[in-house]
């Protein structure tokens, strides 16, 4: 009897976990070392628990820019983005819980892996298979689901089983005859086109592809976040030549590069009707879109560009560098740069997009992120703002998300803080984008992150009015109706949302103005800044050869 009660007082008297501590113990031992949210019952129990174990957390203001930002960490650490979310209690289900939603049916839609542990105990489990299925084959978001009784609900210790940390991900390799294959289609082409994906840049396949497009001579085009995965100033990027190089390419090689609306869906006019694609993916759902590939190699983008090296080792090949082809693309190259040139170096005020792009490249040091959104000052932006490492350059890739900006730069500058204090952050924001997680600013300046911000503010979405304009406007009636729906206030100081937290803001209007400030924001690593960049309201793109597919009659 003394026996049995002893051992009944000793399970009584055993250490208690709660399920906040169970789910980041579970999140740490998978190697999680950054958390962003926006706490509110039942999480914020969660985020406690993960600083205690010495998970960074980063407390944003909204949920969108704290998914942007973790997405961000995930893409510059090979952690994907796992959501963790806080449900009713499971005893109110279906009685109209607050904010009662079947959360993981609606995030199974969007995501590779969406569920709810059942008990304390399953959390680890289900915690590492959420992480696994995040880095396994084409990464992508996982989600789970965390009722607000699990949160909260405290059991033995001993009844926990952390499962280890998941291996990496399985390394796939091409099938070795279609490496054979793509290699004798290269060899013969004509007019061949390297393009450079982001999920070049996700593989870390910056050193083969390099090596591949410098060992046979090839010319290459990146995409949006494929920039920098080989220097934009390498010879061989003939990114100026964009539209001649997709639109006459005979061969191209996609490295992990999709036929989306980015790249016209690989239909002509934008390509030749007879273009060969010879696809590298990791992802076998993506071979084939929109046209039938020459051929294809499914496997790691890195394993599969050695495999391709190992064919021109054996058996060595060089395109041709004074070809008809590269002497095209070279004369495509120098005309458009001297339009851009021309267009930069225009005096009049206020200043135009080339303009101020020309200046802020001129300061940009070598090695710093560049983040980047809006309409025409992403677009824009990128064919001035040079980048020369991979996974530096973020900015709102294929879903054209207006919002990430903010986000992807609070992300950039957390993990560059831990990798390479002193390397800069420079957010490059339309004033429309910039509205829509402006309030970042505040989750800036509480971290004391050095991020230097730079809206480039053309009074609109697209393009404004001055405030002359504005005000004849408004003459003619209420805005609501009068004021065209592209338009916002002209001449808004966005620079006093950074003065209004602490950091540096600057108003210019001038290329003189802009150099001074942007040299002044770079050289104080201690408080992050925003320069507000007034620009022509009318200001847009040089004439396009060839028209978004996102087409507009205004």
């Amino acid at each position: 009897m003394s026996e049995s009660n002893s051992a009944e007082r000793g399970n009584r008297d055993e250490e208690q976990v709660p399920g906040a501590k169970v789910i980041a113990q579970a999140l740490k031992t998978q190697g999680v070392k950054y958390m962003f949210g926006v706490v509110g019952i039942p999480v914020t129990e969660i985020a406690f628990a993960a600083q205690e174990l010495g998970i960074r957390y980063v407390g944003m203001r909204n949920e969108q820019a704290a998914c942007y930002a973790a997405s961000a960490v995930g893409y510059l650490t090979d952690r994907p983005l796992l959501v963790i979310g806080g449900s009713c209690e499971r005893s109110q289900e279906t009685m109209g819980a607050f904010q009662e939603l079947p959360q993981v049916e609606t995030c199974r839609l969007y995501s590779k892996f969406s569920a709810r542990p059942s008990s304390i105990q399953a959390i680890p489990s289900i915690i590492e298979k959420a992480v696994r299925s995040s880095i396994y084959g084409r990464p992508g978001a996982c989600y789970v689901d965390m009722p607000a009784d699990i949160v909260d609900l405290k059991v033995n210790v001993s009844s926990i089983k952390y499962v280890e940390c998941c291996m990496p991900p399985p390394v796939s390799m091409a099938d070795g005859s279609a490496v054979c294959m793509a290699a004798s289609v290269l060899r013969n082409a004509k007019q061949p086109l390297i393009i450079i994906g982001k999920g070049a840049a996700y593989a870390r396949a910056e050193e083969a592809v390099w090596k591949l497009v410098e060992q046979c001579k090839l010319p290459f085009l990146p995409t949006p976040m494929g920039k920098g995965v080989i220097p934009d100033n390498h010879p061989n990027c003939v990114g100026a030549a964009r539209s001649r190089a997709l639109q006459f390419a005979d061969v191209i090689v996609l490295f992990g590069a999709r036929l989306n609306w980015i790249l016209h869906f690989g239909l002509p006019p934008r390509f030749r009707p007879d273009v060969k694609f010879i696809q590298v993916d990791i992802c076998a759902e993506e071979l084939g879109n929109n046209v039938r590939p020459a051929v294809t190699l499914l496997g790691d983008i890195n394993a599969v560009t050695k495999q391709l090296l190992e064919q021109f080792d054996r058996t060595p090949w060089q395109y041709p560098p004074e070809s008809k082809w590269w002497k095209t693309l070279r004369e495509k190259m120098k005309s458009n740069e001297a339009v851009t040139k021309e267009l930069a170096s225009k005096n009049s005020l206020p200043m135009n997009y080339f303009t101020v792009f020309y200046h802020v490249q001129e300061q940009l040091p070598k090695d710093c992120f560049v983040v980047s959104e809006g309409a025409n000052t992403m677009d824009i932006g990128r064919t001035v703002l040079q980048n020369y490492l991979p996974r530096h350059r973020l900015d709102a890739g294929t879903f054209g998300t207006m919002g990430v900006g903010l986000g992807f730069a609070i992300a950039a500058a957390v993990v560059a803080k831990d990798r390479n204090p002193g390397q800069r952050v420079i957010c490059v924001e339309g004033d429309s984008a910039f509205g829509f997680s402006g309030l970042e600013v505040e989750t800036i300046c509480r971290y004391n992150l050095p991020i230097v911000l730079l809206v480039v503010n053309n009074n609109g979405i697209y393009q404004g009015f001055n405030a002359d304009t504005w005000k004849e406007m408004l003459k003619f009636g209420d805005a609501t109706f009068v004021a065209p729906p592209l338009s916002l206030l002209p001449n808004a100081h966005y620079e006093q949302v950074m003065t209004a937290f602490g950091g540096n803001g600057y108003f210019v209007q001038t290329p003189e103005e802009l150099q001074k400030c942007l040299s002044q924001s770079l050289a104080d690593t201690t408080k992050p800044s925003l320069i507000n960049i007034m620009i022509e309201p009318q200001a847009t793109r040089k004439p396009q050869e060839f028209h978004w597919l996102t087409r507009s009659n205004i």
